[in-house]
C-alpha cells in the first residue's frame, strides 16, 4: 500500500523535463527562503523596530501586487522558461551586491529595502511563469494534480531547509551576508537547470490586442467564474490577516519566547516541516474530489493554531503550533492552486495564475503593514489573535458557499477528463 502511494506521488518524475524543473525550483526557492530569513533578521538587527519589519515585507511583495497582471500577460504570450532564467539572473546579481555590502559592514536599511523591491519585481514575472510552466512539462493530464502538489511541496520544503540553514547555522556563525552570497550561487545553478528544459511549444495566439485588454480578459474570467472568484477571495483573507503574522516572528521570537536568531529559524522550520508533510499528503490524492472541504477545514485549523501560538511563552508549544499552522496553511494554498489550475482554460492560465500571485504576494505586504502598525499599540500576541479570528470567519463563509461552487465546477472537470463522468451527471456548465 505504501509503495503504491509513493509511486503515485512520484509519477511526474518519469519526465526528464519535470526532474529538471523540480531540481531548479528546489535550489532557487531554498535560496530565496534562506535570504528572506536573513533579510528579516538583518532588518530587525539594524532597527529593532516592528514597523521596519512590516516595511520590509511591503517592499518585497508590493511590486508583485502591481506588476503581476502584466507578468501574466507576458506568460501567456512569450517563453515562460526564458522569463524564469532572466529573473534568476537578476536575483543572483542583487544578492551578490547585498552580500558584499553586508559582509563589509556597509549595509544600510534602505539598501535592504531596495534589494527587496528588485526581488519583488522579478517575482511578479517569475511566479506566474513557474506555475504555468508545470502544465507545459507534464504530458499526462491525469498527473497534473500530482505535479502541482509536488511543485508546492518544493516551495514549502524550502521553508523548512532555507530558514533552518539561515537561522541555525549560517547567521549565528557567518552572518547574513553569507546567506545572500549562497543564494547567488543557487541562482546560477537554477539557471542551468531551467535553460535545459524543453517544454511543450505554446499554442499560437492570434490578435492578442492590447496589454490592458488582455489583463481585463483575465480579470473578467477570474472574478466572473464563481469557483475561482470565491477561492481568490478566501486566499485574500488568509494572506492578508493570517499569513502576514510571519512579519512579527523575529520580534515574537525575541520578546515573547526570549530567543534569538536560532529560535526564529526554528519557528520558520517548524512551519516548513508541517507544510512539507501536508503537501506530500495532498500529492497522494487520487483526484480533486473533496478538496473544497479540505480547504475550509484547514482555514479553521490554521486560525486555531495561530491563536494558541500567539498565547504561549513556551518554545516547545510554539514549535508545535507552528507545525500545525504550516500544515493547515499549505492545504489552503495548495488546494486552491490545484483547483484553479485544473479549472482554468489554457489560453488564460498565465493571467489567472498571475492573479493568484497578486492575491498572495499582494495581500501580504498590506497585511504586513497592518500587523506592524497594530502591533505597536495592541501588542504582538493580540494582533495575531485578531488576524486568526478573521481567517476563521472567512473559512466558515466559504463553507456555506461550497455546495453551489461544486455544482458549477464538477461539469468542467468532466469535460476535461479530470473526474469520471459518474460523479457528476446532472449539472450543466454555466
Amino acid at each position: 500500500m505504501m509503495k503504491n502511494t509513493i509511486a503515485h506521488i512520484l509519477r511526474p518524475f518519469q519526465y526528464r523535463n519535470y526532474r529538471l524543473f523540480f531540481l531548479g525550483q528546489s535550489i532557487a526557492i531554498n535560496g530565496t527562503w534562506m535570504s528572506l530569513a536573513a533579510l528579516s533578521w538583518l532588518t530587525y538587527r539594524l532597527t529593532r523596530d516592528p514597523v521596519s519589519l512590516g516595511l520590509l515585507m511591503f517592499y518585497k511583495q508590493a511590486p508583485t501586487f502591481f506588476l503581476s497582471p502584466f507578468g501574466g500577460v507576458l506568460v501567456d504570450y512569450i517563453s515562460r522558461r526564458r522569463l524564469i532564467v532572466i529573473a534568476q539572473l537578476i536575483d543572483g546579481a542583487t544578492m551578490v551586491v547585498l552580500g558584499v555590502l553586508t559582509i563589509t559592514d556597509r549595509v544600510e536599511v534602505w539598501q535592504v529595502f531596495a534589494a527587496c523591491v528588485v526581488m519583488g519585481i522579478t517575482k511578479s514575472f517569475e511566479l506566474p511563469a513557474r506555475q504555468a510552466l508545470v502544465v507545459d512539462i507534464v504530458e499526462d493530464r491525469e498527473q497534473l494534480s500530482n505535479a502541482i502538489a509536488l511543485n508546492s511541496t518544493i516551495f514549502h520544503s524550502a521553508r523548512l531547509v532555507g530558514p533552518m540553514l539561515a537561522g541555525t547555522l549560517i547567521i549565528p556563525w557567518m552572518g547574513e551576508g553569507v546567506c545572500f552570497l549562497l543564494h547567488a550561487v543557487f541562482c546560477a545553478i537554477a539557471v542551468r537547470c531551467f535553460a535545459e528544459l524543453k517544454p511543450r511549444p505554446m499554442a499560437p495566439r492570434e490578435n492578442p490586442g492590447t496589454v490592458f485588454g488582455q489583463m481585463r480578459e483575465g480579470f473578467s474570467y477570474a472574478f466572473g467564474f464563481p469557483p475561482v472568484r470565491d477561492l481568490l477571495i478566501l486566499m485574500i483573507a488568509v494572506a492578508l490577516f493570517g499569513q502576514s503574522y510571519n512579519t512579527l516572528l523575529p520580534m515574537f521570537a525575541e520578546t515573547v519566547l526570549d530567543g534569538d536568531a536560532g529560535t526564529y529559524g526554528l519557528l520558520l522550520s517548524a512551519t516548513g516541516l508541517g507544510a512539507v508533510i501536508s503537501s506530500l499528503r495532498l500529492a497522494s490524492r487520487k483526484s480533486v474530489l473533496g478538496l473544497g472541504t479540505v480547504i475550509y477545514q484547514s482555514v479553521l485549523l490554521f486560525g486555531l493554531s495561530l491563536i494558541l501560538f500567539s498565547h504561549t511563552t513556551s518554545v516547545a508549544v510554539a514549535l508545535v503550533m507552528q507545525f500545525f499552522a504550516g500544515m493547515a496553511g499549505i492545504r489552503v494554498f495548495v488546494g486552491t492552486n490545484t483547483i484553479i489550475q485544473t479549472l482554468v482554460d489554457d489560453h488564460l492560465r498565465g493571467r489567472v495564475m498571475s492573479l493568484m500571485g497578486m492575491v498572495f504576494m499582494g495581500a501580504m505586504p498590506l497585511g504586513s503593514l497592518i500587523y506592524g502598525k497594530v502591533a505597536e499599540p495592541l501588542g504582538v500576541q493580540q494582533t495575531m489573535t485578531a488576524g486568526a479570528l478573521i481567517c476563521m470567519v472567512a473559512g466558515l463563509i466559504f463553507r456555506l458557499r461550497l455546495p453551489a461552487l461544486r455544482r458549477i465546477a464538477r461539469p468542467v472537470y468532466a469535460e476535461r477528463g479530470i473526474l469520471p463522468p459518474e460523479v457528476l451527471p446532472v449539472f450543466p456548465r454555466p
